[in-house]
């Protein structure tokens, strides 16, 4: 299944794109796709509700939709720093022996198409093309990289925007470069696991203004989605509708030789092979 959340900005609507490309509006049914709605099962319920072909459900024009993120906000946005080899290389870091984790503020999660907003008196805006993992059920101390796979609602496309110089010139707080308002566009969906047989074969790229600046595969990750969930576990309880930004391969601004940062106008391009693509547009804050 392909979960989104369509409508105006604060009342986005829960809906599934169905094969005809057309969004299908299951509202009467789910309040939302938050925490609650995996918390309670919501994905069987939801397979439950398109199984059975009810006619009543309105549908919708994917095109004459805005879409917000997929997920309402979450309890948390974990983020993993430096989990592309050849993007730690280009940022002049070691390889980490351990997950580099840090976090994010929920309220920094956007629609794949909304403007993103660059902070007054930014100069060092980025961007970072990233799988994101949504979970459907609690992570606390798991055993396994198995029984981590199992918390998995699914993957989506997520830009993990980042101010290098509030994130490393200003006192070394990566929370405070990667928090801003909107810097965190997330979707166009949220695609279940029963559709994504290998999160480690996936092929991620983002455009800057119709150039190629990033091009990997999730194969080159330096710790896996399984490894990654387990390894948070042993730290943090993950929640059911938590969010985590799994890192970036290489090519971001702050990695090229001359720099290159985000400036108004620019347009960045973001696609993961099979789950869809975003593009936003910047302003200044």
């Amino acid at each position: 299944m392909k979960l989104l959340r369509f409508g105006d900005a604060g009342a986005e609507r829960p809906g599934v794109l169905l094969d005809n490309g057309r969004v299908l509006d299951v509202s009467t049914h789910f309040a939302d796709y938050g925490p609650a709605f995996f918390e309670s099962g919501g994905l069987e319920q939801l397979r439950e509700v398109i199984a059975s072909g009810d006619a009543s459900l309105p549908t919708v024009g994917l095109d004459d939709v805005r879409l917000g993120a997929p997920i309402a906000r979450p309890h948390k946005v974990i983020c993993v720093g430096l989990n592309y080899a050849d993007h730690a290389a280009e940022s002049g870091q070691p390889i980490p022996s351990e997950p580099i984790l840090f976090t994010k503020t929920t309220n920094t999660i956007v629609g794949p198409e909304d403007t993103v907003l660059l902070p007054r008196k930014s100069v060092k805006s980025d961007w970072e093309v990233e799988l994101g993992v949504v979970l459907a059920k609690t992570a606390r101390y798991l055993p396994d990289t198995e029984a981590a796979l199992d918390t998995i609602a699914g993957y989506c496309v997520s830009n993990d925007v980042s101010e290098r110089e509030f994130q490393l010139e200003r006192g070394g707080q990566w929370v405070k470069g990667k928090s801003c308002e909107t810097f965190n566009p997330l979707g166009p969906w949220l695609v279940t696991t029963d559709e994504v047989p290998d999160p480690q074969n996936l092929d991620l790229s983002l455009h800057l203004n119709g150039e190629v600046a990033q091009s990997g595969n999730t194969a080159t990750m330096i710790f896996t989605v399984a490894h990654l969930i387990w390894y948070i576990s042993q730290f943090i309880v993950l929640e059911p509708g938590d969010l985590i930004n799994t890192g970036t391969p290489p090519g971001v601004g702050m990695g090229m030789s001359p720099q290159r940062f985000l400036t108004e106008g620019d347009v960045m391009s973001l696609e993961i092979k099979g789950l869809g693509q975003q593009r936003q547009v910047c302003a200044r804050a």
